[in-house]
């Protein structure tokens, strides 16, 4: 009995650590934080978003605010569209869907003539197979399981042994 409870703690473990693993936190404009006068587009154009990734806000309080618009409100810079207005100086957003999303601040013209507005596609997280570590890719190199995948099919390997 107090082994099978062991199997059942270990198992779900081995799935949190999955989940996890592959989730990621971006400092929004990283050092610089949310501010003036940045280029949010190019920060975001080499980084992957997928959802369960967590998005971080930093600005001083009462200098600014993030809000949630849709993509009309991200291109005329109207907060009216918005889905919800922070304004900690630390606003966390955890990426729950995929799709598109949008921020701007919505004080004054920050987001029309002072450039703060971000907007990013969040990838979708499946829980595919890991492919054969033999596998090649479409350029013929050799095709390495990331540790996700890893992490992946070792929880689908020990729950065949355990069952």
């Amino acid at each position: 009995m107090a082994t099978s409870h062991l199997n059942v703690v270990f198992m779900i473990t081995l799935f949190v650590l999955a989940t996890t693993i592959s989730a990621k936190e971006y400092i929004i404009g990283d050092e610089n934080g949310w501010k003036l006068d940045f280029d949010y587009q190019t920060w975001a154009k080499d980084k992957v978003f997928f959802v369960g990734d967590t998005l971080v806000f930093n600005y001083a309080v009462g200098s600014h605010t993030v809000v949630k618009v849709n993509g009309t409100g991200f291109q005329q810079c109207n907060a009216l569209a918005s889905n919800g207005i922070m304004i900690s100086g630390h606003d966390v957003v955890h990426l729950q869907t995929p799709g598109r999303k949008w921020y701007i601040c919505g004080v004054g013209k920050h987001c029309e003539l002072r450039n703060m507005k971000l907007v990013i596609t969040v990838l979708p997280q499946t829980l595919a197979p890991a492919p054969s570590p033999i596998a090649t890719s479409a350029s013929g190199k050799l095709a390495v399981p990331t540790i996700y995948e890893f992490v992946v099919a070792l929880f689908g390997s020990l729950l065949l042994l355990l069952v």
